[in-house]
């Protein structure tokens, strides 16, 4: 019965003793918060599983309460660079990352910066929904009781805080202490997002969030996202083009580079811009062949 709970965001915010002697918790929001300013800054970014190179020399820049898209074809590495963005590859034996990853000014991969405090200020959610096997309410406290609030009125504000801006509060107010096992797969979903929402975060990170829904499930994630982007910035990978152009502000588009001499292959950023002008107006030809359908 552990299985959700490793996966979780909130399964990562291990004590303090866990992390170096002197690390230190990433910076907080507010001091940097500005409309059109940057929180990521991505240069020359190469991520390695061993000896492979899944992605080479990515560079972008992500900004302030915007969604940002990534997309491409399976084997893209875009979900590799979502997860540079909260070093969630760290947990992946021999992985590593090459070149900066900066978080509002200050390098995530800096030898005196904690994960575990990077993942507080950097939630994510997962391509399946997965509930943890507790009631809605202890789902939702959960992350809050792990960094020391035990206060149950404090606990109760932040649960229906969290699920109110999930959309999911009208849903289950009157069924808290059911299991988040029995909810539908939109509401498991939303229920994964306010456990993240729970915990305060600066950047919501979301890895197919909707692969695994139907449309009326996607569609009210979709209204979440665009609810919520102004209180959040948000990174979404999707398969699903025509939701890259319902959502964000700003598409990354990733293919495969094969190397024929040497049989490999390694994910590239080709294009980054503008929803509209990926879509409508793309710079390179294999951003058009992709997302007119010509390749897939």
């Amino acid at each position: 019965m552990e299985q959700p709970e490793q996966e979780s965001v909130t399964s990562l915010q291990q004590p303090e003793t866990a992390a170096p002697p002197q690390a230190q918790p990433a910076p907080e929001p507010e001091a940097y918060s500005t409309p059109g300013s940057t929180v990521f800054d991505a240069e020359n970014v190469s991520c390695y599983y061993g000896s492979f190179r899944a992605v080479t020399d990515v560079s972008l820049s992500i900004y302030e309460n915007e969604i940002t898209a990534f997309i491409g074809p399976s084997g893209c590495g875009k979900t590799t660079v979502l997860r540079t963005l909260n070093r969630m590859n760290d947990l992946v034996a021999g992985a590593r990352v090459e070149g900066d990853v900066r978080y509002r000014g200050a390098s995530l991969y800096g030898k005196d910066v904690s994960p575990i405090a990077v993942r507080r200020r950097i939630g994510m959610v997962f391509q399946k929904p997965n509930p943890f096997p507790k009631s809605i309410y202890d789902n939702v406290a959960y992350g809050p009781r792990i960094n020391g609030e035990h206060n149950k009125r404090k606990l109760d504000e932040i649960v229906e805080h969290s699920l109110r801006q999930a959309a999911l509060w009208d849903e289950v107010k009157d069924r808290l202490k059911a299991s988040g096992l029995g909810l539908s797969g939109g509401q498991a979903q939303r229920l994964c997002i306010a456990r993240t929402l729970a915990v305060e975060p600066d950047v919501v990170l979301m890895d197919e969030p909707c692969s695994a829904l139907d449309p009326i499930a996607t569609g009210a994630i979709e209204d979440l996202m665009r609810d919520i982007k102004s209180r959040y910035t948000i990174v979404i990978v999707t398969h699903n083009m025509q939701q890259a152009t319902r959502v964000s502000d700003r598409t990354a588009f990733f293919s495969v580079l094969r190397n024929e001499e040497s049989d490999t292959r390694t994910g590239v950023l080709v294009e980054y811009g503008r929803t509209q002008q990926i879509f409508e107006d793309p710079h390179d030809s294999r951003t058009e062949a992709y997302v007119t359908g010509q390749v897939g």
